[in-house]
């Protein structure tokens, strides 16, 4: 907001100019007032001195007069007000009107006698302590024929004067107040004048600024003012015009924009974002302030940054495979980077389409993980079923005890394949984030599911008379998760410390809460992991031990589903163990009364 307007400062302005033109007038006069009356005072003050020191020469030129100079000059005082001493050169009053001379020190160094002895008179102003004012002091030569026989003073007081002064100083003030009133109105009326048509063309400037460009201004005085409205009128009239050809090209490109299931940005040659459309920020949770952003902070991948200079430098259109992600989401693009050349025959902009290809790049990479895995661990089995096959075939067949024998080690190793397989086709379900996204949660229970769990592998626990013990709070825990999910990873969990627990041994689940996640463990007394190992374990396809992991019927994927699953739920999971110490297994999952996203 403006306070010190055009139409203020031309007040101000008038107003100062009448305040110091009365305040120069006013001092100008007072001064020559005072002057004058002055001037004419000490005149009247000299031709008094000049009767007087006639009157007083007789009594130089009769000595015996000379004694009755004090009753003269105290006769002229009463007559006419005014102080008269008489000293001589050396400066010894011999007379004055209204002291005793007796009782007045030397005047010799007076600056009025001192003027009158040496330039035949002198005047002086000073400050009388005895009467508490100023005194007007003239001084004149008594001469004695050709000789200077003494100095006649003259003094009156200035009060006359001073009262005459504060009264016309009195009357100036009145009038400058007077004057500056009017000076006060006649301005305010001439700003308002001249400042009203410049505060319409800055109204409808602000209107026109604020994306009213139909408003037009009418001013006529005859002058600049007049030429500018018409100036702002024609300016706003053509800046209409190129508006709505703007807002019509941006509409097509819009159209064109939206229309795209593909994401598109629009950049700059320093790689700022001019345009985006809609595909762009559903693919990239693009904020609705980006416009300007360097492209890095919007994809977060300096390739990318690399390839649009690139395009801009060479003026030749490109495609790359981009890998970024968004949001914890790994995302695959194909994009293909168009320059736009401008004007001045140089790129001004880069188009860039990003043409999603992430579900297919998972769908290849899935596929090659799971063949080249499952290629490597059907292997074993596969060559074993072979092997005691063709044995069986070459002869064996015929001994029972031997061919039972071969047959079970057949089955196992089938069996074995069959856990793979199904552990195989587990893993490859959740890695399709299409499934996952479809993966239901709700509030579940970590009990029900521990009690099913033992349950379930009964038979294998019982058989190698393992104690399993179970510690369970006394409140229900419950955690957001899908209940299949769930019992999965402790039936996992539980399995894998039944088959690396020795006969005898122990197993312990637990489970508590904290503010904010549940806090499950499993802990067993089984032969434990080295701690070189540790941080592999939940590997796909990973195994300590392969030998004794395919004894057990490991098939190396157990542990690397409960990791998925858990973090699937937005939780965690850790391993502590060592060599003959048993293994310790612990998962957080956030409480059901928190917020939870499937990754």
């Amino acid at each position: 907001m403006i306070k010190w307007g055009i139409r203020n400062r031309l007040i101000f302005s008038y107003l100062i100019l009448v305040l110091l033109t009365l305040l120069f007038l006013g001092v100008y006069i007072l001064s020559f007032f005072y002057n004058h009356t002055l001037e004419n005072l000490t005149a009247q003050l000299l031709t008094q001195a000049s009767i007087t020191e006639k009157l007083l020469a007789e009594h130089y030129n009769y000595p015996e007069k000379k004694t009755s100079i004090d009753d003269t000059i105290k006769n002229i005082t009463v007559n006419t007000g005014i102080r008269i001493t008489v000293i001589d050169p050396d400066g010894t009053v011999i007379a004055d009107s209204w002291e005793n001379p007796q009782l007045m020190e030397n005047h010799n160094q007076r600056p009025e006698i001192i003027s009158a002895l040496t330039q035949s008179q002198g005047t002086s102003i000073r400050f009388s302590d005895t009467l508490g004012e100023n005194l007007l002091y003239v001084a004149t030569p008594i001469h004695h024929g050709t000789e200077t026989v003494g100095v006649l003073r003259l003094a009156t007081t200035l009060a006359h004067i001073n009262q005459g002064f504060v009264g016309i100083r009195s009357a100036l003030v009145a009038a400058v107040l007077l004057a500056s009133l009017l000076a006060l109105i006649i301005s305010i009326r001439l700003a308002k004048k001249y400042t009203a048509p410049l505060e319409k063309i800055t109204a409808a400037a602000q209107e026109i600024a604020e994306g009213n460009l139909d408003k037009r201004v009418h001013v006529r005085t005859g002058d600049e003012i007049e030429l500018l409205a018409r100036t702002l009128n024609n300016l706003a009239a053509n800046l209409d015009d190129k508006v709505n050809e703007i807002i019509a090209e941006k509409r097509k490109l819009e159209l064109i924009l939206q229309n795209t299931t593909s994401a598109i940005l629009l950049l700059d040659r320093y790689g700022q974002v001019t345009d985006y459309n809609q595909a762009a920020a559903d693919t990239f949770n693009i904020p609705t302030d980006i416009l300007g952003w360097h492209n890095i902070k919007v994809i977060g991948n300096g390739l990318f940054d690399t390839a649009v200079h690139e395009a801009v430098e060479t003026m030749v259109k490109r495609t790359l495979d981009l890998k970024t992600e968004f949001n914890g989401n790994k995302h695959v693009f194909l994009v293909s980077l168009t320059p736009i050349i401008g004007s001045e025959n140089e790129v001004s902009s880069v188009l860039a389409v990003f043409h999603d290809i992430t579900a297919l790049k998972e769908i290849q990479e899935k596929q090659a993980d799971f063949i080249a895995n499952a290629s490597h661990e059907l292997a074993t089995p596969l060559t074993a079923i072979i092997g005691f096959a063709e044995t069986l075939l070459d002869g064996a067949i015929k001994n029972p005890d031997l061919s039972l024998r071969f047959v079970k080690i057949i089955q196992a190793e089938a069996e074995r394949m069959h856990r793979l397989v199904k552990d195989l086709l587990q893993i490859a379900k959740l890695d399709a984030q299409d499934y996952r996204k479809n993966v239901k949660t709700e509030p579940t229970a970590i009990e029900p599911l521990v009690s099913q769990a033992v349950s379930e592998l009964a038979p294998q626990w019982q058989q190698k008379e393992i104690i399993i013990t179970i510690d369970a709070p006394p409140k229900e825990v419950t955690v957001l998760a899908n209940t299949d999910w769930l019992k999965q990873v402790i039936l996992n969990l539980l399995d894998n410390g039944i088959k690396y627990t020795p006969s005898g041994g122990t197993i312990h689940l637990t489970w508590s809460q904290d503010a904010s996640e549940a806090v499950f463990t499993i802990q067993d007394s089984g032969v434990g992991i080295p701690a070189q190992d540790l941080p592999q374990i939940f590997d796909r396809f990973y195994r300590v031990d392969r030998a004794r992991t395919r004894s057990a019927g490991g098939t190396g994927l157990g542990l690397a589903i409960v990791k998925f699953i858990v973090e699937m739920f937005g939780g965690s999971i850790e391993a502590k163990s060592g060599v003959g110490l048993g293994t310790t297994f612990t998962f957080r999952l956030p409480l059901a009364n928190l917020p939870n996203k499937l990754e």
